[in-house]
């Protein structure tokens, strides 16, 4: 596209030069051969901002994507987390469906789970040190935007806060998950399939349940003075819990469960 300033352009400046020979002045057109010079030189550093400006959005780009992971230099072998953090090989995402359909990368599910490999020295409350709820070798679940994602010894690892553990996993199932700390697990009751007036509700339509079941407990958190505070809910209990709270997830069999602070609940429904 043609530089305009004023109303004439560029190309304007071109075909009025070319047309001006034999109607102007040499005067007149020496004027036109000095405003074309100078379109010129504006275009020519209109184009050179514009690539410059793509150029950096490129580079900015390109330095965003390799910010995502962190990679140590090659020459470090160890990794010692400092406090209450600790260090987890995240697990390989799932390349097939469970009809066995390969999925691309776009479609995997970034996993949540991995296994300990180093831990912090834990954490102080008070005059009192805590020790850090896992040990090297739990697999544990986290949260899903926690961390540090770092590429360490040619494999995917992430750095975590103990906060960020939602609990320990030794199988596949979520419903044996142990909650760590002030988490509880809860089996999430089925969304109702019918308004009061008996009309069928489809997925797309129905309210999502804030009533479940608690299925597990952790053993609680730490006071200021660092001795552990029972949770108030049992296993058991019916619990209504804040909407958007917590982690979902969906069992083998397809039942729904979430993981959420004992903070999040609402109240015990008897």
């Amino acid at each position: 596209m043609a530089a305009t300033v004023g109303s004439i352009s560029c190309a304007g400046a071109s075909l009025l030069l070319s047309s001006a020979s034999g109607k102007y002045s040499s005067n007149q057109q020496a004027c036109f051969r000095k405003l074309k010079g100078e379109f010129a030189a504006l275009s020519l550093s209109i184009d050179s901002v514009a690539g410059s400006k793509s150029s950096a959005a490129s580079r900015l780009s390109a330095g965003v994507a390799r910010a995502a992971v962190t990679a140590p230099p090659t020459q470090y072998k160890t990794l010692k987390p400092l406090g209450d953090r600790v260090l987890v090989k995240i697990q390989a995402s799932e390349e097939k469906s469970d009809g066995g359909i390969i999925l691309p990368t776009t479609s995997q599910t970034k996993p949540q789970s991995g296994e300990v490999v180093e831990v912090g020295e834990g954490k102080k409350m008070g005059e009192k040190s805590v020790p850090p709820c896992v040990t090297v070798g739990n697999t544990i679940v986290y949260s899903k935007y926690a961390g540090t994602e770092i590429q360490f010894n040619g494999a995917d690892h992430i750095l975590l806060k103990e906060d960020d553990v939602i609990g320990l996993l030794s199988t596949e199932d979520i419903k044996d998950l142990k909650p760590v700390n002030d988490r509880v697990l809860i089996k999430v009751a089925e969304a109702e399939d019918k308004t009061a007036g008996g009309v069928l509700l489809t997925d797309s339509v129905k309210e999502k349940p804030v009533i479940g079941e608690v299925v597990a407990v952790g053993p609680g958190s730490y006071g200021e003075d660092g001795t552990r505070k029972p949770l108030e809910v049992s296993i058991g209990d019916n619990v209504l819990y804040s909407k958007y709270a917590g982690n979902e997830f969906k069992n083998k069999d397809n039942s729904q469960y979430v993981v959420m602070r004992v903070s999040d609940l609402l109240a015990i429904l008897s």
